[in-house]
């Protein structure tokens, strides 16, 4: 953390081992994501409710570049936080998940597809409705008019570049599904 933790205890006498506990939970935010500015923690008592003991809230602020993010396990849902100890892991539990959260934004991570096989039309017979893919390991694939993609059949030509789903046919490889790669596609 760029800036000092600070902690705050309310409705209660501050307590060197809770303390400590928020140190170390904290810690373990700098690993989840090293660049947090600043980071506040608030451990607050509320009062006495019925037969109950006391209920811990805790409400973390992270300052991260270009944003702020909350933290906030509101004790009234939660009766096992009338251990202080348990409300501090539970809060920094979540911050932890909403920091790793935040930095897979920031770093863009979404889940890459892979690519199918590629190739290039090697032979259009369009009358017959048929023509032959040379894969870009140098195999040949049967395909048919109608496995061609928004019926793009009549568009293509010898050299059209295709990526192509390749299942096994009656006289071997065929494609069963044909898409003309664009110009803004990225070939392997």
């Amino acid at each position: 953390m760029q800036l000092p933790l600070q902690i705050t205890f309310r409705n209660l006498k501050p307590s060197e081992a809770v303390e400590a506990r928020v140190r170390k939970e904290a810690e373990k935010l700098d690993k989840v994501y090293g660049q947090i500015m600043r980071c506040r923690v608030i451990v607050e008592a509320h009062h006495k409710h019925h037969h109950k003991g006391n209920l811990y809230h805790v409400r973390i602020d992270m300052t991260v570049p270009g944003s702020e993010l909350v933290v906030g396990r509101e004790p009234d849902q939660h009766h096992a936080h009338e251990d202080v100890y348990v409300a501090v892991r539970d809060a920094f539990n979540e911050a932890c998940r909403q920091l790793d959260a935040y930095a897979s934004r920031i770093r863009r991570e979404v889940k890459a597809h892979e690519a199918g096989p590629h190739g290039r039309i090697k032979e259009l017979f369009t009358e017959k409705g048929f023509g032959k893919i040379e894969a870009s390991d140098g195999r040949e694939i049967y395909f048919h008019k109608n496995s061609v993609l928004n019926a793009e059949f009549d568009k293509l030509e010898v050299g059209t570049e295709v990526r192509f789903a390749e299942e096994e046919g009656e006289q071997g490889p065929q494609a069963s599904t044909v898409r003309v790669v664009g110009k803004h596609h990225v070939v392997d």
